[in-house]
């Protein structure tokens, strides 16, 4: 369990190549019009937050993020943190499960879990460097601030806030369309 100031943590709203099942990673993809739907939820969620709060917030460069912030922030500033982009999936970035399966059997059969199949990818960023990013920006976190980022990134955060193993992080939910309250090395799912 980490000692972190409280996160509201937001996961982008939903991909079009989330909903075709491809590995995005650090490429880019626009919103869905559910994605869309998603980061207004999470607006009518953060709006009395923001109101009561007036939290910093840090949004991924990555298009999702950005999009979703300008929904789901409304008028507030906000500021691009590179250390919140989502983990890089080298030679896997843009493929399908199934594709990943015909090309790299052995790796497909061997993990189990987006995390662990991003994390193992050949030339990408593995979980270790993606771990110490996340954990150097947390530890310069000085006040309670809103993350906007993504579904892998949000597991290693989640995990490390609430003091989680690799397998139980793993195997967290990457819910769209929520707010993550992370406080005290606990989460609360605001929906």
């Amino acid at each position: 369990m980490m000692d972190a100031p409280k996160i509201w943590f937001l996961r982008h709203g939903e991909t079009e190549w989330n909903a075709e099942g491809r590995v995005q990673g650090q490429l880019e993809s626009d919103l869905t019009a559910q994605g869309i739907a998603h980061a207004r939820r999470q607006a009518e969620i953060m709006a009395p937050i923001l109101a009561a709060h007036r939290p910093p917030c840090l949004v991924s460069p990555l298009r999702r993020a950005q999009h979703t912030a300008r929904i789901a922030l409304g008028a507030r500033d906000f500021v691009t943190e590179p250390r919140l982009a989502e983990v890089h999936a080298g030679q896997f970035q843009g493929l399908t499960r199934t594709d990943i399966a015909d090309r790299f059997p052995e790796i497909h059969q061997r993990v189990q879990t987006n995390l662990g199949l991003f994390c193992a990818a050949p030339e990408g960023e593995g979980y270790g460097a993606f771990q110490s990013r996340i954990l150097d920006l947390v530890n310069q976190l000085e006040t309670p601030t809103v993350l906007v980022a993504h579904g892998l990134l949000g597991q290693v955060l989640r995990g490390l806030i609430c003091g989680l193993d690799y397998e139980d992080m793993a195997a967290l939910p990457n819910e769209q369309g929520c707010v993550y309250v992370l406080e005290r090395g606990r989460e609360e799912v605001l929906r």
